[in-house]
């Protein structure tokens, strides 16, 4: 690792801190229509939990769904969601500067070689960032693309890409892969590739040092099968590393897994995100952890539209506190501020951020406090002072 990815690891273990500060910027990806910029910068006031009815910042990117910051915030990486039919058909990652005022400024696009890029993240190093290629389409399917980052940020080409089996399972949705996200370890020594049209989670070991076009290589237990049909999404470990926790979007579940010294996960259990008797459309989407690691919040979109707050053991298990409405169609994703006292909703469906308070001793999401218009919002990212 290098001294300064050193200096960003320290600087995030002390980002409580930031609370301090009455306004931080959150970056905002959308989904762009007309002549929406797509990228945006907000400021928002961690004292009164107001977020500005404007963004102080607009870049036009087409369809920046996905916002990667480095740690050192030196840089911003986003993928471009494009795929056939849209404004433009090709899947592509930008790299953008972040100066010490937070302004944006485009350094390069290149194509990830695949359709509809939805989310990546940046290896412990920051030498790669890792794409996960959706492609909405069932040919060509999903694709993991590794992406070079030279040593003034710049992207180069994907130099290894791999594609992965479908499940079948659903006739509509699964007769393809379908790379939905990639995560990796807190160790930094294992990539996670959730497949929602195989039902699996892929394993890799970060090997640069073996092949430097070639990073990833197949771990020794080179999957985790999944519930047949079940569709997983996104994916978070906890701060041990122990256990992992995986959204099952077409179930609408999230399961809980234990995380093995090798890296191998095996699955410990599953719930429902939806209340007994539910009979809508499940969408298991967005989830993320509190910043203490107390509480774990998850998503449920379609026709439920809620989050469900679950407290976790010490054990790493799950018990239920609250199921919340989301105030929004489509919740997209969401994020806690550096405070802890707000959570913010991209609601992509109403075309809006929603402010809800939160209680960080109980984990209890509370009132809507704002909401604030912004064209399909898909990922919100906070920036430290």
């Amino acid at each position: 690792m290098s001294p300064l990815f050193k200096l960003a690891a320290l600087a995030m273990a002390v980002a409580p801190l930031a609370a301090q500060a009455a306004s931080v910027d959150l970056l905002v990806g959308s989904y762009t229509r007309g002549d929406a910029p797509g990228l945006y910068a907000y400021k928002f006031d961690t004292a009164s939990g107001r977020l500005s009815a404007t963004p102080w910042q607009a870049l036009r990117l087409d369809n920046p769904s996905w916002v990667v910051v480095a740690p050192d915030q030196s840089h911003v990486y986003v993928v471009d969601e494009n795929g056939p039919g849209a404004h433009d058909p090709i899947g592509r990652a930008t790299a953008l500067t972040l100066d010490g005022t937070h302004r944006l400024q485009v350094v390069n696009q290149v194509s990830t070689l695949g359709d509809h890029p939805t989310h990546a993240t940046l290896t412990p190093d920051g030498r790669y960032l890792l794409v996960a290629n959706y492609s909405v389409g069932a040919d060509p399917g999903g694709t993991l693309a590794v992406l070079p980052v030279d040593a003034s940020g710049k992207l180069l080409p994907v130099t290894q890409l791999s594609s992965y089996q479908a499940s079948k399972v659903d006739t509509d949705r699964q007769l393809s892969s379908h790379i939905h996200s990639v995560n990796f370890a807190p160790d930094g020594k294992t990539a996670y590739v959730v497949d929602l049209g195989g039902d699996r989670l892929y394993a890799y070991r970060y090997a640069p040092q073996a092949s430097a076009e070639r990073p990833l290589q197949a771990a020794k237990v080179p999957f985790l099968a999944l519930p047949p049909g079940s569709g997983p999404r996104h994916l978070v470990f906890d701060a041990s590393g122990r256990h992992a926790y995986l959204t099952l979007e077409m179930a609408g579940q999230v399961a809980v897994l234990d995380v093995h010294a090798d890296g191998a996960l095996t699955l410990h259990t599953t719930l429902d995100l939806f209340p007994a008797g539910f009979q809508g459309d499940n969408g298991a989407g967005a989830i993320h952890l509190s910043a203490d690691g107390k509480f774990l919040y998850v998503v449920n979109r379609g026709t439920d539209n809620h989050i469900a707050v679950f407290a976790v053991g010490a054990d790493g298990g799950l018990s239920l506190v609250q199921r919340r409405a989301t105030e929004g169609r489509q919740p997209r994703e969401f994020s806690i501020d550096p405070s802890g006292r707000y959570l913010l909703v991209a609601a992509q469906g109403d075309d809006r951020i929603v402010v809800i308070a939160r209680d960080a001793a109980t984990g209890r999401l509370g009132k809507m406090l704002q909401t604030v218009d912004v064209v399909a919002p898909s990922d919100l990212k906070f920036l430290r002072p």
